[in-house]
C-alpha cells in the first residue's frame, strides 16, 4: 500500500498539475502536455523492462499504432459518429492491445538480446511499410483530423487538451500501479528474477509474458493516441527508431527500479529539450552524454538514488553530508561548464558559418563569438579555460565522492547498526 507520506506527495503534485497550467503561457502548456505523454509512454515501457526484465527496442510501434487509431476515430467523429472526444484514447488502447498481443506472442518466444532485436525489427517493419500504406497511415504525409466539441468543451484551446491528457495519464498511471500490486504483477517480478523457477512452479511463462507485453503495448497506444489528439496529425515518423530510443533513455535515466522513476526521466528529458533546443544545436549530444554519465555513476537512475536517500534518511547524518554534497554540486557545475564550453567551441569551428568566415579570411582562423565574448581559435586561453574547468571539477568530484562514501558506510553506534550502501557507487 502507498504510505500516507507518499500519498500526500502525489496529491500535492497532482494539485500543482491542476492549478498551475492556467497561469502559464501556451508554450509551457504544450511542454507540459508533452511531459505527460512522455511520462505515460515511459511507464508503459517500464512495465516491460522494470517489472518483467524485457528490454524492447521497438516500443514506438505501439505508440504509433495508437496514434493512427485515434486519428481514424477522430475522422469518423468528424463525419458524424456520436463519440465523445475524451473517449478517443480507447481506440489507441484497443489498437495497441491487439498489435501487442500479436507482436508479443512472437517476440516473447525469445529472451535477452534476441527479444530486443525482434521488437526492433517489428518497429522497423511498421516504419518501412507506413509510407506505402496510404489508407492506413496516409503515406508520407500522414493523417490529420480535428478535435470535435463535446458537452460545451470545444477542445480548441491547448488548456482543454492538457486536462484531457492529465486525466488519462492519471487513470492509466494508477492502473499500471494497481497492476503491479496484483498477484499477476508479483508473478511479473518473478519472471524477471528467475523465469526457470516460474516454469518449475507450473506457470506458463510464455503466456504470462505475452499478457505483460500486451498490457504495456495497450498503455503505449493510449500515450500515442493522446499525442495524436494533441497534434491533430501523425505520420510514419512515429515509428522511427529515435522514438523507441528516447523512451529507453528516459526510463533508464529516471530509474527503472522505481515505479515513478520513468516519470522523472521523461520529465527531465522533455523539459531539457524544450528549454535547451532553442539555445544550441548540440542538445541531442548533451542528452546522450547525460544518459552515459547516469549509467556509469548512477546505474539505478535518478529515481533509484532519490529512493535510497529517502529510505535511509533516518540512518544518515545529514549535518555531515550537506557540506560534501554542496561541494560535489560545485564540482559537477564546473565540469558541466567545461563540457559545454568545449562542445560549443567545436560546434562553431566545424560549422558552416565558420567555414564561410575562413573562406572570407583566405584560410586564416578568424575569431568567433561564444557566450558574448570573442575567442581566438589559436589562443591558449580558448582551450586552457575549459581544460582547467574539467580538471578542477573532476578533482573536486573525486575527492568529495570518497568523503561521501565514507560517510555513507561509516558505522554510527548511536543510530545505526549496519553500514548503508552508497547508491552512487563504491569509493576507494
Amino acid at each position: 500500500m502507498i504510505s500516507m507520506r507518499n500519498t500526500s506527495i502525489l496529491a500535492g503534485i497532482l494539485a500543482l498539475l491542476i492549478v498551475v497550467p492556467p497561469f502559464l503561457d501556451i508554450s509551457w502548456q504544450n511542454a507540459l502536455v508533452n511531459v505527460l505523454i512522455a511520462s505515460l509512454f515511459a511507464l508503459a515501457f517500464n512495465l516491460l523492462i522494470g517489472q518483467a526484465g524485457l528490454l524492447s527496442f521497438g516500443h514506438a510501434a505501439y505508440f504509433g499504432v495508437g496514434a493512427f487509431a485515434a486519428l481514424h476515430l477522430m475522422i469518423a467523429v468528424e463525419d458524424g459518429l456520436p463519440l465523445p472526444t475524451p473517449l478517443l484514447p480507447f481506440a489507441g488502447a484497443a489498437a495497441g492491445l491487439l498489435v501487442g498481443l500479436i507482436a508479443g506472442y512472437f517476440s516473447t518466444m525469445r529472451s535477452g538480446v534476441y527479444f530486443a532485436l525482434v521488437t526492433l525489427a517489428i518497429a522497423e517493419l511498421f516504419h518501412s511499410l507506413a509510407p506505402r500504406l496510404q489508407d492506413l497511415f496516409g503515406g508520407e504525409s500522414g493523417i490529420s483530423s480535428m478535435r470535435m466539441p463535446w458537452q460545451g468543451l470545444t477542445f480548441g484551446s491547448l488548456l482543454e487538451v492538457y486536462y484531457l491528457t492529465l486525466g488519462w495519464v492519471v487513470i492509466c498511471g494508477l492502473g499500471l500501479w494497481a497492476f503491479t500490486r496484483t498477484p499477476f504483477g508479483r508473478l511479473t517480478l518473478a519472471l524477471r528474477d528467475n523465469e526457470q523457477r516460474v516454469r518449475f512452479l507450473g506457470y506458463n511463462a510464455h503466456a504470462s509474458k505475452v499478457v505483460i507485453f500486451a498490457v504495456s503495448a495497450m498503455v503505449a497506444g493510449v500515450a500515442g493516441s493522446l499525442q495524436a489528439i494533441s497534434n491533430e496529425t501523425a505520420n510514419y515518423s512515429l515509428f522511427a527508431t529515435d522514438v523507441s530510443a528516447q523512451v529507453v533513455l528516459q526510463t533508464f535515466v529516471g530509474g527503472s527500479t522505481v515505479f515513478f522513476g520513468p516519470v522523472i526521466g521523461a520529465t527531465a528529458f522533455t523539459l531539457f529539450s524544450f528549454l535547451v533546443s532553442d539555445l544550441t544545436r548540440s542538445w541531442v549530444f548533451y542528452q546522450g552524454l547525460i544518459f552515459v554519465l547516469v549509467m556509469l555513476y548512477m546505474p539505478t537512475g535518478i529515481g533509484g538514488v532519490a529512493y535510497d536517500h529517502i529510505r535511509n534518511r533516518k540512518r544518515l547524518d545529514w549535518s555531515l553530508l550537506a557540506g560534501p554534497y554542496l561541494v560535489a554540486l560545485a564540482g559537477g557545475l564546473l565540469i558541466t561548464a567545461g563540457i559545454v564550453f568545449l562542445t560549443e567551441t567545436v560546434a562553431v569551428l566545424f560549422g558552416e558559418d565558420y567555414a564561410r568566415s575562413r573562406e572570407a579570411a583566405e584560410g586564416a582562423l578568424p575569431a568567433f563569438e561564444l557566450f558574448g565574448i570573442s575567442w581566438n581559435p589559436a589562443g591558449i586561453l580558448t582551450w586552457l579555460i575549459p581544460l582547467a574547468l574539467l580538471v578542477v571539477g573532476g578533482t573536486i568530484l573525486i575527492r568529495t565522492r570518497r568523503r561521501i562514501d565514507i560517510l555513507w558506510n561509516r558505522s554510527d553506534a548511536s543510530n545505526r547498526t549496519a553500514a548503508v550502501p552508497n547508491p552512487l557507487g563504491g569509493g576507494e
